[in-house]
């Protein structure tokens, strides 16, 4: 009897199960990791505009404020949003006493990082319309809206 050389089709198969396997937890720990980049770095800019805003208008008063004034003072490079969609806007209050910045179109996902992220920079957090609100108001379909509010 003459032996077989070779491998069963079960056997390849196997193998392909295996690196299918292997090709999707590396997808996911790289979409993982990548996420929390994205994350940490837009709180690293949202916490640097909330900085150059303070001191650049901490004297005057919060008054006048946007995207387009902080672009010209070179506050912000460009009107992209660190975050979520790029309708995004700072604005002040009535007063000048404070200033805001307001993130639209956040993912749940975001939303409830941003939720529970403490900034020492945020006087107080409005999530979809609620004053200090926390993650349990963020919508799971999305289009969550944050305004981070500094003095």
């Amino acid at each position: 009897m003459r032996e077989q050389l070779g491998r069963s089709l079960i056997e390849i198969i196997g193998v392909l199960a295996i690196g299918a396997v292997m090709i999707s937890a590396t997808y996911s720990m790289y979409h993982s990791t990548n996420e929390k980049q994205k994350r940490l770095i837009a709180s690293e800019e949202l916490k640097d505009i909330a900085q150059k805003t303070h001191i650049l208008l901490g004297y005057s008063g919060y008054t006048n404020v946007s995207i387009d004034y902080l672009i010209e003072a070179g506050v912000i490079n460009n009107d992209r949003a660190p975050a979520g969609g790029d309708n995004w806007s700072v604005t002040s209050n009535l007063d000048g006493t404070e200033f805001s910045i307001n993130l639209v179109d956040l993912s749940f996902d975001e939303c409830a990082y941003f939720a529970t992220k403490k900034f020492n920079w945020v006087t107080h957090l409005n999530i979809n319309g609620y004053d200090n609100a926390d993650a349990s108001y963020c919508l799971k379909t999305g289009g969550n809206i944050i305004s981070f509010f500094a003095e």
